[in-house]
């Protein structure tokens, strides 16, 4: 019965969602082979760097805290080659970057300053140097002149110590071994700042006792194709820091702003407890928190892709996720607050605690949950231009009816994310392929990649969407197929070792790296 129910269901969403989910199949993704580092849970393959003089890629290994080099000379036979120990100089890698034969790899301290350590393809250190608190993710600007780093800057469990958020540019075109660092910080734009009043009131600043430099905690970094530009993401925040590289200085933030639920198109499964596909309009607030975004270029303009992950502040003495059954609302807003509270229409939902009370008197009057649920697409001052509403729920719940929004530890988990964030789009990355332009995009929790063309960026069109899970397998022992997709890379066919583009993912769930073939009809 309950399996009947979910197809009358889904017939029903797909009748309705099927003008906009119309396929251009020009674009097919075919698994070529995937490379094990056998562990479960542990994220042991994160993020994914191509060396291409050698045929290798470099992965980080978390559960290992080391670079993996894996040979595809051969790329139906991924090898292992060695482990790069990182140990030396620090906690852990994070992140791992290439451009020609130099290895940019990012390395965490905890609280303290991290580090970049430089080397060639062989592993020989060429230099290491020094960077802000957390360093989570690391780029080159495409002429290899400079390395930019993502300092998160996030706090201890206790919130006893915050450092500051900051962006370090590492200047290389005198060669590795003279590298010289600029770090960026945002003191400017704390309350006593000069350019306090520049900052967007939308922008969420909530830590406990911290500066605006302190909360911001860049997480991830697009450059414009010219090199003269940079995004950050500021995650937690609901924002982008827009860095001017020549000057190694902050132009501007720019708040994302909100996605309204309420509108036809933006709906969203909102409870794990009704045992159905049930994805509907409802009168809340979805923040963007993207996580990895990707630039690209249209007749002279610049846009940003954004994949709308969703992320919230879980620590020892500061947690601001609750459910919507937990607050007090607002009647004169949300009308019959008991029916909206119930486990199987709102009551379960994940939402913050820190916007929708604005004037401190405990009542709700607004709902913000976590993530878009969605990819979206800006312009270069931060405009939305283009959203994917509920498409990626849509898709998902057509596929993998019986296991639609799954979450990525465990199969038998059908509709188990539905509370909180959905698929939970995180990784993208966006290629140009016989004149056409694509982005590609890790769904976390349910898995896979989808892959939009966004040639138009004002109509973007759903291309295709692959799935390696094996939703009969067993997870924990490694039966399951990728689980997590974290980074995703894409190999052009002049650089790849089959002639072909490929697209590699690293799946941190099941520390697999997976390479697929892009096949363009």
């Amino acid at each position: 019965m309950k399996h009947a129910v979910r197809l009358i269901l889904l017939a029903l969403l797909a009748f309705a969602a099927a003008p906009m989910l119309a396929q251009t199949e020009t674009l097919t993704l075919e698994p070529v082979a995937t490379y094990s580092a056998g562990a479960f849970d542990e994220s042991a393959a994160e993020i994914v760097a191509h060396h291409a003089g050698t045929q290798q890629l470099f992965i980080v290994n978390g559960a290992d805290q080391t670079v993996d080099i894996v040979s595809i000379v051969d790329a139906s036979a991924p090898t292992l080659v060695t482990q790069i120990d990182l140990s030396a100089y620090g906690a852990g890698p994070t992140s791992v970057a290439i451009m020609g034969d130099l290895v940019a790899i990012a390395v965490d301290n905890g609280q303290a300053n991290g580090s970049v350590v430089l080397m060639d393809p062989a592993g020989a250190v060429l230099n290491v140097v020094e960077v802000g608190a957390l360093p989570d993710m690391v780029v080159f600007t495409s002429d290899g002149s400079r390395v930019l780093v993502a300092n998160e800057g996030e706090p201890n469990s206790d919130y006893s110590n915050d450092p500051e958020g900051s962006v370090s540019i590492i200047d290389v075109s005198a060669g590795a071994e003279n590298a010289a660092v600029t770090t960026i910080g945002f003191t400017d734009f704390n309350t006593d700042g000069a350019r306090a009043s520049e900052l967007p009131a939308e922008v969420r600043v909530f830590g406990p006792n911290a500066t605006v430099a302190q909360d911001f905690e860049p997480e991830y970094i697009a450059i414009t194709p010219d090199n003269s530009t940079a995004y950050v993401v500021l995650q937690e925040n609901n924002a982008l820091a827009v860095i001017d590289i020549a000057s190694a200085s902050v132009s501007a933030i720019v708040a994302l702003g909100f996605k309204d639920h309420s509108v036809a198109g933006n709906g969203i499964d909102a409870s794990d407890r009704d045992d159905a596909i049930n994805i509907q309009t409802y009168p809340v607030f979805g923040m963007y928190l993207p996580d990895a975004i990707a630039t690209y270029e249209v007749d002279g303009a610049v846009y940003i892709v954004s994949a709308n992950e969703g992320d919230a502040r879980e620590y020892d003495t500061f947690a601001e996720e609750t459910r919507v059954a937990d607050l007090t609302l607002d009647p004169a807003v949300f009308g019959d607050v008991a029916a909206l509270q119930a486990d199987e229409v709102l009551g379960r939902l994940t939402v913050t605690t820190t916007l929708g009370d604005e004037d401190g008197d405990g009542v709700y009057s607004a709902l913000y949950p976590y993530g878009g649920r969605s990819f979206s697409i800006w312009d270069a001052a931060g405009n939305l231009v283009w959203d994917s509403g509920d498409q990626l729920e849509q898709i998902t719940a057509a596929q993998h009816p019986d296991d639609f929004n799954s979450t990525n530890s465990e199969n038998d988990s059908f509709d188990n994310r539905s509370d909180n964030k959905g698929p939970e789009p995180e990784g993208v990355v966006v290629a140009t392929i016989n004149e056409r332009i694509y982005a590609f995009i890790g769904l976390e929790r349910i898995g896979g990649v989808i892959v939009y063309d966004v040639t138009d960026p004002t109509a973007p069109e759903y291309t295709t969407y692959i799935n390696l899970r094996d939703f009969s397998g067993d997870a924990e022992a490694g039966t399951a197929g990728d689980l997590g997709p974290e980074g995703l890379l894409i190999i052009n066919a002049a650089t790849s070792p089959t002639g072909e583009t490929l697209l590699v993912v690293g799946n941190e769930v099941s520390g697999t790296t997976s390479i697929f073939r892009v096949v363009v009809n």
